[in-house]
């Protein structure tokens, strides 16, 4: 069914330009012509800056895991204690497993965080490597 008259409510129209730059008076290199181009483009008209929110919601995640790796830490220790491995070497291997978890958990919490700051090897060596051992440590001090 076809209407003739137009309708009052247009939908969502978009708010004018806030400025329009001047255009330039001198011819201008390619070189810079580009540069000219894509610094407005960095610049977004209401942009926020959500780091500080982003980093709080990973410290909450993370503070979650630790407690969630602690009952695995303490749930893999009284396993091992029930296969007949010493108290100490269980608690010992479950405190590694530990640190093998929150190293992981930390190394992935930083990356969703951050991940062209925190993806740098300067921050994921060393808890790749401290993961590692950790996850070595895991397994060998569990031995009878």
């Amino acid at each position: 069914m076809a209407q003739d008259t137009p309708k009052d409510n247009a939908g969502f129209t978009l708010p004018p330009p806030a400025a329009e730059p001047a255009p330039a008076t001198t011819p201008a290199t390619p070189a810079t012509t580009a540069a000219v181009e894509t610094a407005p483009a960095l610049e977004q008209v209401g942009a926020t800056d959500t780091s500080s929110r982003d980093t709080l919601i990973g410290g909450a995640v993370l503070l979650i895991l630790f407690v969630a790796f602690f009952f695995a830490k303490n749930a893999y220790a009284n396993g091992l204690v029930g296969k007949r491995v010493s108290p100490n070497k269980a608690n010992a291997s479950g405190w590694w497993l530990f640190i093998f978890l929150a190293s992981l958990a930390t190394a992935v919490v930083l990356a969703a965080v951050n991940s062209h700051k925190f993806l740098a090897p300067l921050f994921m060596g060393p808890l790749v490597l401290v993961g590692l051992v950790a996850l070595v440590l895991t397994f060998t001090s569990s031995r009878n």
